[in-house]
């Protein structure tokens, strides 16, 4: 195991879990929003469901990539969770735009594997930088 994977505690508590997904579906649909809002269609366009289209594909691969990774075993850990919920909700995402109709372009296939890697593993990082300082303190 990495030492940026390692828990404080062998059973993080239902909090934690619980906390780490729902952080991770706000930046996912923070996502959404903000490319929704950038390419002048309105965050909730398309008689309010706008961002709910956007956004769809990548919470049901949000939720399945929770359920095969060890997100709730270890939700805080960037490597062991981060990397394979983020692997998972942009390729599980990208698969349900292209059944259901979404644009699936180059460029924003690039765009959102790195924004989603930094949002999703990204403050994975930050809170394992965070509780070392506090540890050493």
């Amino acid at each position: 195991m990495a030492p940026a994977d390692r828990a404080r505690s062998p059973r993080p508590t239902g909090g934690v879990v619980a906390g780490a997904l729902g952080l991770d579906a706000v930046l996912v649909v923070g996502f959404a929003a903000v490319g929704r809002a950038s390419h002048e269609s309105g965050v909730l366009g398309e008689g309010g469901m706008g961002l709910i289209t956007t956004a769809w594909p990548f919470l049901v691969a949000l939720a399945v990539g929770w359920i095969f990774s060890p997100g709730w075993h270890a939700p805080l850990a960037p490597l062991r969770t981060g990397v394979p919920v983020w692997a998972v909700t942009v390729i599980g995402g990208m698969l349900l735009r292209a059944v259901s109709g979404q644009g699936t372009a180059v460029p924003f296939v690039v765009v959102a594997t790195l924004t989603l890697l930094a949002l999703l593993v990204g403050w994975r990082l930050l809170a394992t930088l965070a509780r070392r300082r506090v540890s050493r303190s």
